[in-house]
Formats: structure tokens, C-alpha cells, sequence
């Protein structure tokens, strides 16, 4: 069963690079600043059409409360059988430059055995993994082993919260025994993963005022409070000299219970340059998935280029707090409001505004579909233990899922890893992860639905 489900996923793999090549090729960025809103109508209707092809019933598009387009469609299955949703989103990041590309953006270009283009893998190629294991399924079985329903997010790269919304009224439309959140990967290349917790996060934005203009620097300088300095300082106090998160009232001593993160392979996944020391106490995995993390996000300040001998009047900046599951993002962010403002030098004048906030969140570790999931992927990928991981970013819609339907297993996996470099310039998928992914979501699909039936 397994050979013949696994040549029929092989033989899919041409049509997949055709609909991601065709999928990539939509400037589906969620923001009217970035790129024309048809680019995401025309990729919503793209996904529409290619679902109700791969036998999914009546697919269209609902308009969420940010304005985007999320495609939602329902087969039920066998009687007896439970209901699996299908969760990825077709909305991309902004390309960061098209200059920063070695091949063009939004044109699926195969190179070094691996297929780039901007969602090439976050989170298009999610999208064409699930195409292709239902694919197969049809071709081999005539149809589908248990109920599927698919949601396929438009704006989650902009983190405007739509489908969050979209979700509680529309708990029957989603309503399943099993989710699968499609939009993270593996921990490396041909290492099956699941990810199963997500940290949360806390944003504040603090702005300092001492001037009413900016005056000369070597009139005043000295005696005028400079606000560049003084948010200094106070993001200074955010960590410790070796890294460590000080933030007044945060604990920041947990360790991760899993898998681990070999510190040169991190290394090389983030890019640090040579020389370059990592930062904190304790391994990488506990710095990554288990402790909180301090990130100044942006600062409010002259550029270098053009800079005048002033002392400006102002000054601000966007931190983040990421939080790890059993800690509360809202009381984070309030500790991060008192920390700052307990620092605040000279008595300058400080604005702390709370800007977002997401909570952490901790996916299923048994139940059946936990059972299905890790035996198929384990043989989709030749007999590869699965390792568990943690995911150091957020995905808010977890948590809204989880209080929806708290008595759904979810679950987090997909085909994307370190060398995708989603976000940034030069994204790619490796086409083997999509092939192998693919397999094991069908070979989940057969397992899982076959454990419920009478």
C-alpha cells in the first residue's frame, strides 16, 4: 500500500511544480501598498479552482473583517470516519528588493535542485503539498478516507487578524476532529518534525520627548538631554550582558524538554557570521522554544547618511517580547510597560503604548491523530524517528482554533526548513520536502480515518 501510495505522490510531482510555478507567479501580498488587491483576488480564485479540481466540494471565498479573501471547502467522508481541516494561507511576504534576488521573484525558478520565487514555500508550497496528497488519494482510492475540510488563509503575513475573527462565527464551517496547521516545516532537510509549541508575543512602542526642536549639538550638547541615549540605556536594561532576558517580574530560567539544537547548525541556519558569539545561558533550544526573548523590532531615529550635529528632540522604538508557553503574554507586556517605564532617565517624557500582543501556544502530543501523524511521517521518511520541536515565532490563529474547538488535536507541520529562508530575499522550497510532506499528509489521511471506522 505505502509503494503504490508513494509512486503515486512521485507521479504528481511534475503537476506540482507546474500549480506552485503558477501560484508563485501571484503578487499576493495582502497590503494595497505592496501590490495591486487583484493579485490576491486572482490567487484566492487560483486556490478556489484547484481544491474543487482535486475533489473538495463547494470551495469559494468568504470575505474576512480586514478585507481579505480566506477559501474554505467541505467533503464529508465515509460514515463513521472523523473530519480533518486543512489550515495553510496563499498571502506572501513582500519581496525585500528585487535586487536582493538571484532569480526573479514571482517566477518559479529551479536551481540547485531546489524551486525559489517569493511563497515558495511559506506558505504556496503548503498549499500545493495538500493539493498533491489529496491528489494522490482520489487517483489511487477513487476518494477520500475520512471528511476534509481546507482553509486557506489571505492575510495572514500581516498579522491584521481576519481569520482569527473569521473563525468563532463560522465554528460549524471549520468544525473538526483534527487540524492541521500547515505552515512551519521541518528542523532540517529529510528530518521529519513536529512543531509543538509556539511562543507568544508582546509588542510595546515607547517614544521619548526632552525638545522642542532639535538644537545644535555643540551649543547645547551636554546639558540638553539627548533621547537616542536615553532609549539606549533603557533597552540596555532589557538584557544582560551575555544576553540573558531582564525584564522585571519575567522568568527567563526554563529549559526545553525535546529535541535539541546543535549550536553550529543554528549557526548556520540564521546566518551568523564567523567570530560572531550567540547570546544567553543555557543551550540554544532553551533560548529558542522554552525562555523568552527581547527583540528591538525598529528605532525612531536620524540615519547615519545625511546626519546633522543636532540633538534631536525625540526618539522611539518597537520592542518585542516573545513568550514561551505557561507564560501569559498580556502580564508579559505589562511587566515590559513597568520595566521601561521604571527606566526612564533624566524624566524625560515617555509614551508606552502596548502595540500587540499574541499568546503562546502548546499543539497535541497523543490522541489518535497524533498516533496517525507520527507513524506516517515517520515512513514517508524512510523510517526517520520524528523529532518535536518548538517554534520560536507565533501564529495567533492557533490559540483562536483552540478555544473554538478545544476538543480538536492540532497539530503544526509542513514543508518548509531552515534553507527556505522564508521572509527573505531568495526564498526556495526543496521539492523533495513537498514530495515527502505530501505522502505522509496522505498517509495520515488513510490512517486516521481507517482508527474510527466501525
Amino acid at each position: 500500500m505505502t509503494s503504490t501510495l508513494a509512486d503515486t505522490v512521485s507521479s504528481l510531482m511534475g503537476r506540482a511544480r507546474d500549480d506552485l510555478a503558477e501560484l508563485v507567479s501571484f503578487r499576493s501580498i495582502a497590503d494595497p501598498d505592496e501590490a495591486p488587491p487583484e493579485e490576491c483576488a486572482k490567487a484566492a480564485q487560483w486556490v478556489v479552482d484547484a481544491f474543487t479540481d482535486a475533489g473538495i466540494q463547494d470551495v469559494r471565498t468568504y470575505t474576512t473583517s480586514d478585507g481579505s479573501d480566506a477559501v474554505a471547502g467541505y467533503t464529508p467522508g465515509p460514515p463513521g470516519t472523523p473530519t480533518v481541516l486543512l489550515y495553510s494561507h496563499y498571502d506572501v511576504q513582500p519581496p525585500l528588493g528585487d535586487d536582493e534576488w538571484t532569480s526573479p521573484v514571482w517566477e518559479l525558478t529551479e536551481r540547485d535542485g531546489r524551486w525559489y520565487g517569493r511563497g515558495a514555500a511559506d506558505c504556496k508550497g503548503n498549499v500545493i503539498m495538500h493539493l498533491t496528497a489529496l491528489r494522490a488519494l482520489r487517483e489511487r482510492d477513487g476518494g477520500f478516507p475520512c471528511g476534509i475540510k481546507i482553509i486557506c488563509e489571505g492575510s495572514e503575513e500581516q498579522g491584521t487578524g481576519g481569520l482569527e475573527e473569521f473563525v468563532p462565527p463560522n465554528a460549524d464551517l471549520l468544525r473538526a476532529d483534527t487540524i492541521l496547521v500547515v505552515d512551519v516545516g521541518n528542523f532540517a532537510v529529510g528530518v521529519p518534525t513536529l512543531t509543538t509549541t509556539l511562543r507568544g508575543m508582546s509588542i510595546v512602542d515607547v517614544r521619548l520627548r526632552a525638545l522642542s526642536s532639535a538644537v545644535h549639538s555643540g551649543m547645547f550638547g551636554g546639558p540638553a538631554p539627548d533621547p537616542i541615549a536615553g532609549l539606549i540605556a533603557m533597552l540596555a536594561s532589557l538584557t544582560d550582558a551575555d544576553g540573558n532576558v531582564t525584564v522585571d517580574g519575567v522568568d527567563a530560567t526554563q529549559t526545553w524538554p525535546g529535541s535539541g539544537y546543535d549550536p553550529d547548525a543554528f549557526r548556520a541556519d540564521a546566518t551568523v557570521r564567523d567570530g560572531v558569539g550567540l547570546i544567553g545561558s543555557g543551550s540554544v533550544a532553551d533560548h529558542l522554544w522554552a525562555r523568552p526573548a527581547v527583540t528591538v523590532l525598529g528605532i525612531d531615529a536620524p540615519r547615519m547618511v545625511g546626519a546633522t550635529a543636532s540633538i534631536q528632540p525625540t526618539a522611539g522604538a518597537r520592542v518585542s517580547l516573545r513568550v514561551p508557553p505557561g507564560m501569559d503574554a498580556e502580564k508579559a507586556q505589562e511587566a515590559l510597560v513597568a520595566h521601561l517605564r521604571a527606566r526612564v532617565p533624566w524624566n524625560l517624557q515617555c509614551e508606552l503604548t502596548p502595540a500587540g500582543v499574541g499568546q503562546p501556544f502548546a499543539g497535541s502530543l497523543d490522541g489518535p491523530g497524533f498516533d496517525a501523524l507520527k507513524a506516517s511521517m515517520e515512513e514517508a521518511f524512510g523510517g526517520a524517528e520524528l523529532v518535536t520541536v518548538g517554534e520560536g515565532g507565533s501564529i495567533p490563529l492557533c490559540n483562536v482554533l483552540h478555544q473554538t474547538f478545544p476538543q480538536a488535536e492540532i497539530m503544526l507541520f509542513g514543508v518548509e526548513e531552515p534553507k527556505c529562508l522564508i521572509h527573505a530575499p531568495n526564498e526556495s522550497v526543496d521539492p523533495g520536502e513537498i514530495e515527502r510532506i505530501a505522502l505522509a499528509e496522505a498517509l495520515f489521511l488513510q490512517r486516521y480515518g481507517a482508527t474510527f471506522k466501525a
